[in-house]
């Protein structure tokens, strides 16, 4: 139970810390004519939905890797999932601060994973905290990710 409860704090540390670092750089760095940026478009809704999915996917993941370790095969598929998840809301994000002209075209992608993601936590939701937080965030990206999806 310690090591989980350590997992979790040490994932939540480093969304933190990489939220933070994102948007300190959003916040020094307005270049909105550059090469490659879009004009005028502020992404930031889906950078912070998507540091919500990195930090409550963090937290799942290292939790379904913990009852995976204990013989809970059913923990696979969410596990898979969730890393899938991860993958696309940090480039998502990391696109998003940028203010890059390929961030719609992610945010489309990032919405199907961050939906199917939810689907699998949501079975899992009455059962562990982590799964109902990874799924809640879920919701909220695929949200905004629609709002400006290509």
């Amino acid at each position: 139970m310690q090591r989980r409860e350590m997992l979790k704090a040490v994932a939540g540390t480093v969304a933190i810390a990489m939220t933070a670092s994102v948007m300190a750089a959003t916040e020094t760095h307005e270049h909105h004519h550059e090469h490659g940026a879009t004009d005028g478009k502020d992404f930031a809704g889906l950078v912070n939905t998507s540091a919500d999915c990195l930090k409550t996917g963090e937290a799942c993941l290292a939790h379904s890797i913990t009852l995976l370790s204990q013989g809970d095969k059913e923990m696979a598929a969410c596990a898979q999932s969730v890393s899938e998840l991860l993958a696309t809301c940090d480039a998502l994000m990391k696109l998003a601060a940028q203010k890059s002209k390929f961030t719609p075209a992610m945010a489309k992608v990032t919405a199907e994973v961050c939906a199917s993601c939810e689907k699998q936590c949501r079975k899992y939701e009455d059962v562990h905290a982590e799964c109902k937080d990874c799924a809640d965030a879920c919701a909220a990206c695929v949200k905004e990710c629609n709002a400006i999806a290509a």
